[in-house]
């Protein structure tokens, strides 16, 4: 048997078609951090995409051509992930580009993508001024902002902790000030009250010495943003002082995960969100994906997972609508697009490019995450406040 018949019989196992084999791949490039404290975030980014890829790719691919993907560690360091970025568009030709976690690393790499007259999407990144006031005619995001996430919050903190004090603790770059921000104002809008701020380097490994004034504060509520390692560490230091007995922990999306839960144990117990996914999700659609999920990976997945998992779904419709993968006639495929996803179907609003989807408030209940309240998409993706393109 020849090589060539070879390749196309496994192909045929593995259920690709041989002619989507024989097309040239449609290669996305895959910045994200693989390495460092956000790696957890990076591990959920890789897997949602690799399963939606084969998925897609045991069906034929995207207009008859296969998907690869093609990862390089952006380590959560935006002068890292502008060289990775850079040595995809160049050397590795890829068509497009996804992936980037860190804030500060989505808007450099925007950039990068307006240089190289190609698109990029993050998954992740929360910062608001990603689809603002930095908006860009060549950055999209399929996942919640900052915004988003706050509306749900801040609604179940109106019900269940009416006219709170709230002390504020973020991590001390781009997605942390926008998230405590646009959570601050979420919240004072609806009777909470601001008991102090704070903001700790990115990966950093003593919590404590912002202990003395969150004590003096005395707040009944302390928001956080810090995410993947950070996370374990925070709040297995507040539990170590005794300060979870006294104040209810929120954060943003992504603070607590399926990826660390397991390390902080029983100090997430109580922690509220306002995320964009829950494995919880009650459709037949959501509970296939959690399923699928969970037989490749013997975990559950995240909000990181879900929505890395959709994007190759919103790129596969886009490039059929577009009837290729050409820049310009892409970009204006994307803008007002719909397409479904585990959290349900959700729209890319064509005037800032940020997805529209329902929003929840979540809860650590018993080790488990558990829905405790809903926001229409609707109502909680806010203004379009970019006005650059």
């Amino acid at each position: 048997m020849s090589k060539t018949t070879t390749i196309l019989a496994a192909a045929l196992l593995l259920g690709t078609s041989a002619a989507a084999l024989a097309a040239d791949p449609i290669r996305i490039g895959v910045v994200t951090p693989l390495s460092g404290t956000y790696a957890p975030i990076g591990q959920q980014v890789r897997w949602g995409l690799e399963l939606a890829a084969k998925e897609v790719n045991d069906k034929g691919g995207i207009a008859s051509r296969p998907v690869e993907l093609m990862f390089e560690d952006e380590e959560a360091n935006p002068s890292v992930a502008v060289q990775k970025a850079e040595k995809l568009f160049q050397v590795g030709k890829v068509d497009f580009l996804t992936g980037t976690v860190n804030s500060g690393s989505t808007l450099a790499v925007g950039q990068v993508a307006e240089r190289n007259d190609r698109l990029i999407a993050t998954t992740v990144s929360f910062a608001d001024s990603i689809t603002t006031d930095k908006c860009s005619p060549n950055v999209f995001r399929v996942n919640a902002r900052a915004g988003q996430q706050s509306a749900a919050l801040a609604e179940w903190l109106s019900k269940e902790k009416p006219k709170s004090k709230v002390f504020f603790l973020g991590p001390d770059y781009e997605m942390g000030r926008s998230t405590v921000a646009a959570f601050k104002q979420a919240a004072t809008a609806k009777g909470a009250s601001e008991a102090g701020e704070v903001f700790a380097p990115l990966d950093s490994k003593d919590y404590t010495q912002y202990f003395g004034q969150l004590r003096a504060s005395r707040p009944s509520v302390m928001y956080t943003s810090v995410a993947g390692n950070d996370t374990v560490r925070l709040l297995s230091q507040l539990e170590e002082y005794g300060l979870l007995r006294n104040i209810t922990v929120v954060g943003a999306s992504g603070t607590v995960t399926s990826q660390n839960i397991g390390a902080i144990g029983k100090a997430a117990e109580g922690f509220v969100t306002g995320v964009g996914y829950s494995p919880e999700i009650d459709t037949a659609e959501n509970k296939a994906f959690v399923q699928a999920f969970r037989a490749a990976y013997k975990t559950d997945p995240d909000l990181y997972g879900a929505d890395s998992y959709g994007l190759i779904h919103f790129y596969k419709a886009a490039v059929e609508k577009a009837g290729g993968t050409e820049t310009a006639k892409l970009r204006e495929a994307m803008r007002g697009i719909q397409w479904a996803t585990p959290q349900g179907t959700k729209t890319m609003r064509a005037g800032d490019h940020q997805a529209v989807q329902d929003m929840y408030a979540v809860q650590v209940k018993g080790g488990k995450f558990q829905i405790v309240g809903t926001v229409p998409g609707d109502a909680a993706i806010g203004q379009d406040a970019c006005t650059k393109f």
